[in-house]
């Protein structure tokens, strides 16, 4: 422990933002570091717990109490080895991750834990800066060959974590860019995406081979890439959106939510409309959004649109508004179920919660109104929660775009999977534990999201450092990956 009196002397203090007014007209990340002395204080204040409850709240198992004394001896160097140890990426879990650590620091039973989630993002951020951060070669290559097929987060971590240990990879990514979510699905405004590229340069020189525009079951066969391959890991998205199941739900207008954040990102990265939008331009600008669905995507929804010019924005939600303050005696060190509001809800819309879409209403094929209906909660016979529509509760909402935030229901099923002929676990995804990462198809291997289904970016990261530590000990009869 640096500072055993820290917790006591140092109150929390957390990044700051851009107001409201001045980051609504950029699409720019907007957040202020702390200054370094700041940082060394707030690192004073973890306790070093007996049982850091921190490790169980991350999914990447950060030696988050190891960094943060470092920290606060001012041993940056260190402090980002350690963090690089469980953590391919810091700089995207930095940024974009909810932080369920500081959920299960100590400090938080008293609502004020340590800022982890902060401080990892400055470690790595000032390894970039001064130089630290670099190429790792192994001591000797396999002369194995390794197909990972989806360059998200999952993707990323698996191809670098089995090119460090010897093996010739190459990620396959059937967009035009490297990057999956974090390219495509997170905002420019949450995570410019400048901070993929230089991982991939530093991949690139690990002898990572990169792949864009090729889409494995449409480009190539999965049986050539089996031929070709020693292993494949499949380790794409949960890209099967959940649909609003509404009799005119085919009006011009609504749209899944990751039809319209690709078109911003891609206009950010220097295309044009065109490429941007080849099936056409979707746009908030002058228009009134209803944005259905009250999770990250639908948050992400409301950021791209209020900076595109909307004239209002409202987000609906089925589930009723949670308490703003959990019941700490109950739920910690667990992740809880307590109202949050996003920064891109802080820069103006209309939350409304306990809402079902009943139908959509428009004119000349076009969307101009959405019908809906308040709903209520309650415990069954059978324990579980279920939904009544409330009576005499049905309203209109003004909306010339709906956007469709409301979850995904595992991977498409189409293409790819169809071809390769794994088995899907009962909710859709692909087969595989978390104890080798093997499908039901000899020499294939599964992680991230389209195993485990829609979740977190630090989850991925876990699963894709995973599944490279099972694919080694599958080529080489043992592995010296950390799992």
């Amino acid at each position: 422990m640096g500072k055993p009196t820290g917790f006591l002397e140092v109150e929390r203090v957390e990044r700051g933002y851009e107001k409201p007014a001045a980051r609504k007209k950029s699409w720019k990340e907007f957040v202020h570091p702390l200054p370094e002395p700041t940082l060394r204080a707030q690192a004073s204040r973890c306790m070093d717990c007996g049982i850091p409850f921190c490790h169980e709240g991350c999914p990447v198992n950060n030696l988050i109490p190891d960094w943060n004394n470092l920290v606060y001896r001012d041993q940056w160097r260190a402090a980002l080895v350690t963090l690089h140890s469980t953590n391919n990426f810091p700089e995207f879990t930095g940024r974009i991750c909810p932080a369920p650590c500081e959920a299960s620091c100590t400090l938080n039973i008293d609502d004020n834990p340590v800022t982890i989630k902060t401080i990892e993002c400055a470690i790595v951020d000032r390894g970039w800066e001064e130089g630290w951060i670099a190429p790792q070669h192994p001591a000797r290559w396999t002369g194995k060959r390794v197909a990972v097929v989806g360059s998200g987060p999952a993707g990323m971590a698996c191809a670098q974590q089995l090119a460090r240990a010897g093996h010739s990879v190459t990620l396959f990514e059937k967009n035009d860019r490297i990057g999956g979510l974090l390219r495509y699905g997170i905002p420019d405004f949450k995570m410019e995406k400048g901070l993929i590229d230089r991982r991939v340069d530093q991949m690139t020189a690990e002898g990572v081979e990169f792949r864009a525009s090729v889409e494995i079951g449409v480009t190539i066969g999965v049986a050539d890439l089996l031929a070709e391959y020693d292993a494949v890991a499949l380790t794409g998205g949960a890209e099967l959106p959940r649909d609003l199941e509404v009799s005119s739900r085919a009006l011009d207008g609504i749209h899944f939510a990751m039809d319209f954040l690709p078109q911003q990102n891609k206009r950010n990265a220097g295309d044009d409309e065109g490429r941007a939008a080849p099936g056409g331009t979707i746009t908030a600008l002058g228009k009134h959004v209803i944005v259905i669905g009250g999770g990250d995507t639908g948050s992400d929804c409301i950021g791209t649109a209020t900076r595109q010019g909307a004239a209002s924005i409202t987000q609906l939600e089925i589930l009723p508004m949670p308490p703003e303050k959990e019941d700490k005696a109950l739920v910690w060190p667990d992740w809880p179920l307590k109202l949050r509001t996003s920064s891109s809800q802080e820069e103006g819309c209309e939350r409304d919660w306990a809402v079902l879409t009943k139908d959509a209403r428009g004119a000349n094929g076009r969307v101009e109104a959405l019908e809906c209906v308040r709903v209520e909660w309650a415990l069954g016979p059978d324990g579980r929660w279920a939904m009544q529509e409330m009576p005499d509760s049905t309203f209109l909402l003004k909306a010339d775009l709906v956007l469709l935030a409301m979850g995904f229901l595992g991977p498409r099923r189409t293409g790819m999977l169809a071809e390769a002929g794994v088995k899907l676990d009962p909710r859709g995804n692909v087969l595989a534990t978390t104890r080798d990462y093997q499908t039901s198809v000899p020499k294939i291997f599964a992680a991230g999201d389209m195993r485990r289904g829609q979740s977190l970016v630090v989850w991925a990261i876990r699963e894709g450092r995973q599944c490279a530590r099972a694919i080694d000990e599958f080529l080489m009869g043992s592995t010296t990956l950390p799992r």
